[in-house]
């Protein structure tokens, strides 16, 4: 079990500061971003839109990333056994399974849905939804502010794998986001 280190003294001074500082209606709604029912599908339309536009290895690597996170998440929620903020008695909390759902699920189809926009708002939206579901985590007391940067570091390597797929995809003849380009339905590849 996590009890000592350097970091935890600062923890839980900005946790004690931060705990209910928003009505529990607001930061419960927030922390419900991250629930798998609502990130998940979000995730889900963009693998599709993906996949339909050409870029199958991209959005394959999307849905693997997913379905790491409970295989990155879990052994490290055993392993450390942290209590959290409003339940000493719990164990568990360490990192956020929330967190990098919300991470791996918006930022990940962000990647899969901006090169046809040409604009940064789906990576801006993708940010918003996942830094709302951290801080209603932290602010509703579910969760330390360790255990939400746990997560966003754990989910790094899962969404860099997908931005390289979509990388490689392109590189290969997949759609890059511009119409008459080849992988899109009807157009043979160069």
């Amino acid at each position: 079990m996590l009890v000592h280190g350097p970091l935890l003294t600062p923890d839980h001074a900005l946790s004690r500061a931060l705990v209910r500082a928003l009505p529990d209606s607001v930061t419960e709604r927030l922390s419900d971003l991250g629930n798998i029912p609502v990130a998940v599908p979000v995730l889900v339309l963009a693998m599709a839109y993906a996949a339909r536009r050409g870029r199958l290895l991209a959005a394959g690597a999307a849905g693997l990333a997913m379905a790491l996170v409970p295989a990155l998440v879990i052994p490290f929620k055993e392993w450390t056994g942290r209590p959290g903020p409003l339940e000493p008695w719990a164990a568990g909390y360490f990192p956020s399974g929330h967190t990098a759902t919300a991470a791996v699920a918006y930022l990940g189809a962000a990647l899969l849905v901006r090169p046809y926009t040409r604009r940064a708002w789906p990576t801006a939206v993708a940010l918003v939804l996942t830094g709302a579901t951290a801080v209603g985590l932290i602010l509703r007391g579910w969760h330390w502010p360790l255990d939400v940067l746990a997560s966003l570091l754990l989910c790094t390597p899962l969404l860099l794998g997908v931005a390289w797929a979509d990388r490689v995809g392109r590189i290969r003849g997949a759609d890059p986001g511009r119409p008459g380009q080849p992988g899109q339905p009807g157009q043979p590849p160069k």
